[in-house]
């Protein structure tokens, strides 16, 4: 209420960051925290099984650095560019909410970046000095542990992050008691952890097996003995990912479990809800598949069923991330703050007084008769926006036409009205509508307008901002004199 509204009337604001996030988690899990450690392994490997009189394997060792260098490469640019780029995007859909976070997790968000830095640094020193460290055994045993280092630093940056991540499905104790011990140790906390990391390391597996695939030859002896390692290290985390799973899974709470049905994507997709099940079985199936051929048949493991399998991984990570994200529903904090950005706390007040009085810009502080439709455009923005369109995705015109089957015939506006003031009644993943009966009027009159006009919401970026006068300096300046 107190911060101009970015919007992407096109793409929907909550896409942006879904986007942006899911890119990064998809990098973070399967390359930072997943990949770094089997390469690490596989070094280790190479000098194990190297002769007396050499420090390592060096046509292993050059295969291992090529798959290094591919994972330096991402990790260092799209990782760490989306990474910057969820802090944006964030910061523009989501201002009150990461500033609610913010505030709560500030030292943990502080050690996070700490750890971050030197991940970064690490991740310097382990993959610029990997052709020097093959100098001597010593300095190849120093650049193992370097890596080790690296490994260990990754999982702690998504430990810390993890935390965050449960917080706001399941703030547990926190509401009664706001500390930032309660805040981190939230009931999700631990069996989120216990699941993402076996995740993340038969991630790195599916990954390592792709690349190896690449940068080996058929026939090659180094391609089947690097086949079998990597399938072994799949198969020792694939048990441990499905029970973390499992475990997880119990510890969600039943209110967000509920959101299960609609949660792979729109209401639309409610008949899919079963089907998303198989497809996580098949999956995982898969995944167990190749990395049994590539255990005992490895000559079979073919480079199409290594890219299916890479992609049918990903895809779950990235479904996860999506149905994680969607099943916190109607909140964005569990019983704190709502996915429109108002705190349940303020419910009472906006319905008493309007949520547009309240609000720092807008321009229209009152519904009256000449201004509805404009009042309306302002409550939408300022109670829809960050999940609906007015014309891109999500559009609430599109919602309307689906729920009444009404597509170029006029919304009744008795049918809306009473379907606003039972929202989250109707829809039990959608928030309360917060404003007065006169808001509730005035953005069904907006809709109405739309649904013909097909007009785009612009957001604060494009139109600038108009200060409510009553929210203004002058006007608390008054206040104080009185």
């Amino acid at each position: 209420m107190d911060i101009p509204l970015f919007h992407l009337d096109w793409l929907n604001n909550r896409m942006l960051i879904a986007l942006i996030a899911t890119i990064h988690a998809l990098i973070n899990h399967s390359l930072a925290v997943g990949f770094v450690p089997l390469v690490v392994w596989l070094e280790n490997k190479g000098v194990i099984n190297s002769g007396s009189h050499e420090v390592t394997d060096l046509k292993w060792d050059k295969m291992v650095y090529r798959m290094m260098w591919t994972a330096f490469i991402i990790t260092t640019t799209i990782g760490a560019m989306t990474g910057v780029g969820i802090w944006f995007s964030v910061s523009l859909v989501s201002p009150n909410s990461i500033a609610s976070l913010i505030r709560v997790f500030y030292f943990a968000w502080f050690v996070e970046w700490t750890v971050f830095v030197t991940e970064v640094v690490l991740i310097m020193i382990y993959f610029l000095t990997w052709k020097k460290a093959n100098s001597s055994i010593k300095a190849k045993t120093r650049h193992i542990k370097f890596g080790w280092y690296l490994s260990l630093f990754s999982w702690i940056t998504m430990a810390i992050i993890v935390s965050i991540l449960g917080f706001m499905m399941d703030p547990g104790n926190w509401l009664k008691e706001k500390s930032l011990l309660n805040g981190f140790d939230n009931p999700l906390y631990l069996p989120q952890l216990l699941y993402r990391t076996p995740l993340a390391m038969v991630l790195g597996g599916c990954f390592g097996l792709f690349l190896s695939a690449i940068f080996t030859k058929k026939g090659e002896p180094n391609r089947l003995i690097v086949f079998r390692s990597i399938s072994k290290w799949i198969l020792l985390w694939l048990p441990f990912a499905i029970a973390g799973a499992i475990y997880y899974y119990h510890f969600i709470p039943t209110a967000n479990l509920a959101n299960l049905s609609v949660a792979i994507g729109t209401q639309s997709f409610q008949d899919w809800y079963d089907v998303m099940w198989k497809v996580i079985l098949g999956a995982s199936s898969i995944i167990l598949i190749t990395a049994m051929i590539g255990i005992w048949k490895p000559k079979l493991l073919h480079a199409s069923l290594i890219t299916i399998t890479l992609i049918l991984a990903l895809g779950f990570m990235g479904l996860f991330e999506r149905v994680r994200e969607f099943i916190r529903k109607p909140y964005i904090i569990s019983g704190y703050m709502y996915s429109n950005l108002l705190r349940e706390q303020d419910y009472p007040l906006y319905k008493r007084d309007g949520v547009l009085k309240w609000a720092t810009y807008t321009s229209t502080p009152k519904v009256t008769e000449k201004n509805k439709v404009e009042a309306g455009r302002n409550v939408f923005m300022l109670t829809c926006s960050r999940c609906h369109t007015t014309q891109g995705v999500n559009s609430i015109v599109s919602v309307f036409e689906r729920m009444y089957s009404s597509k170029g015939k006029p919304f009744n506006r008795e049918s809306m009205e009473t379907y606003i003031n039972n929202l989250h009644s109707a829809r039990e993943f959608m928030p309360p509508f917060p404003g007065n009966q006169a808001e509730v009027k005035a953005l069904v009159s907006y809709i109405k307008e739309i649904q013909f006009t097909n007009e785009v919401l612009d957001g604060a970026q494009q139109e600038g901002i108009v200060v409510n006068p009553g929210q203004s300096i002058e006007s608390f300046k008054k206040i104080n004199k009185r």
